[in-house]
């Protein structure tokens, strides 16, 4: 090496050439490639940012129309899960829940379409009372049936059984069953403090044997004009959760001993406090889906001493639509009677100091010719 010093010079500059090219090829790879990179990333970013400038240097109106549409693509997204869910619900209930319900129901009758389910409430110490519907607003005969098939319009008189099952008041219903045939028989034990459990039962079955638009509880000493009812419920098809009735607020009776006692007053405030509005027990409906929310949720439905107030406590924290309907509640003649010549028949008519008709054994013939629509307008309903 040391004889040839002119080699060893050549063999370091050709070192340093290319340790300097190599740093230099080096530094163009470097700057050239997280660039390309850097675009790569940040072009969904930039094209954002540029959606979102030109929102806010365009026109307000702009701004306000982006945020409405995604508002109202929310709330359309909010039901529709909402609708699935009801339905989704309803469908293991029939599979399900429904089931036994159907089993417990008479087995005479088959799940089908509707547009009313009427349930007239009775016992079994009322059959004169039921005895003088029929022979008034009732249908006669096989006209139950025609009305069901031709306008579906059901109507049963809703009972239990007594608490010795199969004993002589349940033989009574059964001979009278095989006469008329006219009954729903609900798996119920009769009580006048069960009326909150029967009323939750009836909507629970009656939802499980009929697709109807509207389920309707009457009491068995009320006068109604089937005509008038199915006209009324009618003009509110459209609508998905309505509750009709007499629309009332009642003060809360704490006083032990007395009727209507309710024994939870103090859930509802001080003393001297009113319920929550619902319709009056004697006459009211509820559409479809209110019908199948207590169907599905019936296990855990509260209920209080008063059946009415129990079936508005139901319904008080829903999205739901209370219609006071006041030709649901008329009193008997005169009242009902000058309406009726007036020709704004009424839908129903009872006595506010008997909560129905005082005597309705006696008087319903009477108040059927003063305040009736005729027999034949309900069958001329254009549904």
């Amino acid at each position: 090496m040391r004889g040839k010093a002119g080699s060893a010079k050549t063999i370091i500059f050709l070192c340093i050439g290319c340790f300097v090219a190599g740093t230099i090829f080096t530094g163009q790879m470097w700057s050239s490639g997280p660039a390309n990179h850097e675009d790569h990333v940040l072009l969904p970013l930039k094209r954002d940012c540029d959606h979102k400038r030109k929102l806010i240097e365009g026109k307000p109106g702009d701004v306000m129309e982006e945020v409405s549409n995604t508002h109202q693509a929310i709330k359309s997204l909010d039901k529709t899960v909402a609708t699935l869910e009801m339905e989704l619900k309803a469908a293991r209930t029939s599979q399900s829940g429904g089931k036994h319900l159907r089993q417990r129901a008479s087995s005479n009758y088959n799940l089908q379409k509707a547009f009313v389910v009427i349930g007239i409430n009775t016992a079994f110490s009322s059959k004169k009372r039921r005895d003088s519907i029929r022979q008034t607003w009732l249908p006669k005969g096989n006209e139950v049936k025609e009305l069901e098939r031709e306008k579906g319009i059901v109507i049963r008189f809703m009972i239990g059984h007594s608490s010795t099952e199969g004993g002589i008041l349940d033989k009574g219903i059964d001979a009278e069953e095989a006469e008329h045939k006219d009954f729903l028989r609900l798996d119920h034990v009769e009580g006048y403090h069960e009326l909150s459990s029967k009323t939750r039962l009836f909507f629970s079955t009656v939802v499980s044997m009929w697709d109807a638009d509207f389920y309707v509880k009457v009491d068995d000493d009320i006068h109604l004009n089937l005509g008038m009812l199915v006209s009324t419920l009618a003009k509110y098809r459209s609508r998905p959760r309505v509750y009709i009735g007499c629309m009332k607020s009642g003060p809360v009776l704490y006083q032990k001993g007395v009727k209507y006692h309710e024994a939870e007053h103090w859930k509802f405030g001080e003393e001297g406090n009113k319920y929550f509005r619902h319709a009056t027990g004697q006459l009211y409906a509820i559409s479809k889906d209110l019908a199948t929310y207590i169907s599905i949720n019936w296990p855990i439905l509260h209920r209080y001493a008063n059946e009415d107030v129990s079936l508005g406590s139901w319904l008080l924290g829903l999205e739901v639509e209370h219609v006071d309907e006041r030709s649901m509640c008329c009193g008997t003649p005169p009242d009902c009677d000058w309406k009726a010549r007036t020709g704004n028949v009424c839908v129903a008519s009872f006595d506010w100091s008997c909560s129905g008709i005082c005597k309705s054994v006696e008087r319903m013939k009477d108040i059927h010719k003063a305040c009736g629509e005729g027999d034949g307008a309900v069958w001329n309903v254009d549904l």
